[in-house]
């Protein structure tokens, strides 16, 4: 996966995390940031698999946190580091929020993007109870299902051609 990546993947995660906290403790914020990291990390190889589409997501720029932080009543007033927020893809963080709820359909999202692009991601697709008790709300399919909901459609479709031609 091209470095380029890297501010949609951290700022995908920092929005994951801040929209849908951890449980209390170290242990919990790591293993929820895990699972956040992976789910946004596939999200992204999935929605900018060629390093064309990379330089086409940073000529155009990935459109930012607006519309989320909307659909799930954020303020942000008060955050005086919010230019990490220009670097949210509203697609990425759907499609991550759809993988996350739907352990499954990570291991479909796995399957094709798995060109060395998304790594590890054991966490994601094969969640204990650690990753349960870790991240209760980032976990949750009906706390999940507005952002899921946004960009769902084009994921299954991007994952049904797929299969078909597989």
């Amino acid at each position: 996966m091209s470095a380029d990546l890297a501010p949609v993947i951290a700022a995908g995660t920092r929005w994951l995390l801040t929209a849908f906290p951890p449980a209390p403790g170290a242990y919990s914020r790591a293993v929820a940031e895990a699972q956040a990291r992976q789910a946004v990390t596939l999200a992204t190889a999935l929605r900018y698999p060629t390093p064309l589409d990379a330089q086409l997501l940073h000529l155009l720029g990935p459109g930012g946190s607006a519309r989320l932080d909307w659909l799930t009543s954020a303020d942000h007033g008060g955050d005086a580091d919010a230019d990490w927020r220009t670097w949210v893809d509203e697609t990425v963080v759907s499609w991550a929020a759809c993988l996350l709820a739907d352990p499954a359909l990570a291991i479909d999202a796995h399957h094709l993007a798995d060109r060395g692009q998304a790594g590890d991601l054991t966490r994601l697709t094969r969640p204990g109870d650690h990753e349960q008790d870790a991240a209760p709300l980032l976990r949750h399919p009906d706390l999940l299902e507005p952002v899921a909901a946004l960009h769902r459609a084009p994921l299954l479709d991007l994952l049904g051609e797929n299969a078909a031609l597989g």
